[in-house]
């Protein structure tokens, strides 16, 4: 029961005919419309800031069942070419709705972290996740706490395997952030000390270290 219970827990923010469609999505998949769901979670997600960090498992667990129940991925499919429809208007997003695309990076960055393809991440989500990070860390948005903020959390959450993917783009996103510590002005202070603390992150592999951890949630905490 443990995973599904906090599944189910989490959709309680939906309409009741909404969540009866994502209770039988995630136990009977064959009996409901799949792509209408992945358009629900998607919706839901761009909106919903909470929702996009714990979208991955619900959709993660949709196409497990999807697979053991009748050997298909019509959702996984549904999902991914609704993340690539936002992804080729990602712009348009942030200019429209700052809250929309750090939620968008948000819940990308998730469901990267939890779709597997032979215990493998997704190759197809490599790129366009890589892409989001690049966007964050250009100046106009280093100069937005909250898309600092995102950058960082999502670094802290995938870096380590998307570098694994691909090391070389992140040699240059990593370029771009130390020029953006080192160089910008403007920046806050927060967001100077996200980007210091990341980057040392990175250098200790991935890791945090004690006396890094106490000195930054000390910076914060003050």
């Amino acid at each position: 029961m443990g995973e599904t219970g906090k599944e189910e827990y989490k959709i309680q923010s939906f309409d009741s005919e909404t969540q009866k469609l994502l209770k039988t999505a995630l136990k009977d998949p064959s009996n409901v419309d799949l792509e209408k769901v992945a358009n629900i979670i998607v919706d839901q997600s761009l909106k919903d800031s909470v929702f996009s960090k714990e979208a991955g498992r619900i959709c993660y667990t949709i196409i497990q069942a999807e697979s053991k129940q009748v050997g298909q991925s019509i959702f996984r499919r549904s999902l991914l070419n609704r993340l690539q429809q936002e992804y080729k208007e990602r712009e348009e997003l942030r200019t429209r709705s700052l809250q929309a695309w750090i939620c968008y990076v948000t819940f990308i960055c998730n469901i990267f972290d939890y779709l597997r393809v032979n215990n493998m991440p997704m190759m197809a989500l490599v790129n366009p996740v890589y892409d989001c990070l690049f966007r964050l860390a250009q100046p106009d948005s280093l100069q937005k706490e909250e898309e600092v903020d995102c950058l960082v959390l999502q670094l802290h959450r995938i870096g380590e395997q998307l570098e694994k993917m691909n090391s070389q783009r992140m040699d240059e996103l990593f370029s771009l952030l130390r020029d953006g510590f080192l160089l910008q002005e403007g920046l806050s202070s927060l967001s100077q000390l996200l980007l210091l603390e990341i980057i040392e992150f990175r250098a200790a592999d991935w890791k945090m270290t004690d006396a890094a951890q106490k000195y930054y949630y000390s910076e914060v905490t003050d």
